[in-house]
């Protein structure tokens, strides 16, 4: 098949193209840097030491030995923190901005008068007013190490505050401090001693300056199904069928309010939690251990409600604590779903709504 080949520019070779480049650098170098724009910026790189008109050329090595004086630190741009009219989206009161989940090592005096160090997470918030643009995060953090080498209480926690408070020029704030606290637990019938790790949060909040100190602690147990229990028991009975009932590792997280007066130790809310319902998962277990568990067990078995009824009914005695809120999760060994509870006690703790990963956030990993 014949094809009509139209006329075609044959490619240049190695010497024509070396002209044209020389051809076309004498006329660059005669020409406006407009003319080059308006013709072809790459032009520019063809030129002895040329380089794009609006790119400088730029130090690729790192400055060492570069110090920042306070004149240069004074031209540094902070978006951050500009004026109103760099604000995205609605000029609206933002209640919470700040940092979550920075940690440290901080010491925590225990009831006995040691002092642990512990690795502590630390969350950091400030109310942001509507006609500005953002905070310096990083204030919340060098406000915090200020405090680092303290034995921390409220009493610190509330002197951090004031400090990022007063930096950040906010009129609401909050910290909240979680750590897993050890306390020595005997085993039951044995004699054996080991530690239980307690996930613990200590939260300061201060809204239209009324301040509020707020204790969490995620307390492990075993619950046993009444309603298992009792069907077991049935089948023994007028059958003679071995059956077992359910029970399953459970989740209540507790959150009290410390009220004015007498301090309430990490130590005091465990105890509590203990007394309510004594049923706490084991650390060290020998057989009578583990016999002395099925009993106590036994003893006490719980649906999700009577959990949360009996932990308020503890809380609800002492004298340190103010609205609480207690939060139960029953892993069920029965279901493929949980059994929950929520039970408040003052406004505090009042909401309408939940946060929908709010119970899956009640697990025990160990």
């Amino acid at each position: 098949m014949n094809k009509q080949v139209g006329h075609m520019i044959a490619a240049p070779d190695r010497a024509e193209a070396k002209a044209a480049l020389a051809r076309l650098r004498a006329w660059a170098q005669c020409a406006t840097p407009e003319e080059v724009a308006d013709l072809d910026p790459v032009i520019s790189r063809l030129l002895p030491s040329g380089e794009v008109q609006n790119y400088p050329a730029l130090a690729r090595a790192y400055p060492d030995e570069f110090e920042v004086s306070e004149a240069y630190k004074a031209t540094l741009p902070d978006l951050q923190n500009g004026p109103s009219s760099l604000i995205k989206g609605a000029p609206r009161v933002i209640q919470h901005v700040g940092i979550s989940n920075f940690r440290l090592p901080l010491k925590f005096h225990t009831r006995d008068n040691g002092d642990l160090t512990l690795e502590t997470s630390v969350t950091g918030t400030v109310s942001l007013e509507a006609g500005k643009k953002g905070i310096n995060m990083s204030r919340i953090m060098r406000s915090f190490y200020k405090h680092s080498a303290s034995t921390f209480s409220f009493d610190i926690i509330e002197a951090a505050l004031d400090d990022y408070k007063t930096d950040l020029e906010s009129f609401d704030a909050r910290i909240q401090m979680r750590f897993s606290f050890p306390m020595k637990v005997a085993s039951l019938r044995s004699g054996l001693e080991g530690y239980q790790y307690y996930d613990f949060a200590l939260e300061l909040i201060e809204v239209e300056g009324v301040r509020r100190k707020i204790m969490h602690l995620d307390y492990v147990y075993s619950s046993t199904c009444p309603c298992s229990l009792e069907l077991s028991e049935h089948a023994r009975q007028t059958r003679g069928q071995l059956a077992t009932p359910h029970s399953q590792r459970s989740v209540a997280r507790i959150s009290a309010e410390a009220a004015q007066g007498d301090c309430l130790w990490f130590e005091d809310l465990i105890e509590m939690c203990r007394a309510a319902v004594p049923t706490e998962t084991q650390v060290m277990v020998k057989r009578e251990d583990e016999q002395a568990f099925a009993e106590l067990n036994a003893a006490n078995p719980i649906f999700v409600e009577d959990a949360a009824r009996l932990f308020a009914q503890r809380l609800e005695q002492d004298e340190r604590v103010g609205d609480f809120r207690v939060i139960a999760s029953h892993q069920e060994s029965l279901h493929s779903h949980d059994a929950v509870s929520v039970l408040t006690e003052g406004e505090l703790f009042e909401s309408e709504s939940l946060d929908p990963k709010l119970f899956s956030t009640l697990f025990h990993v160990g």
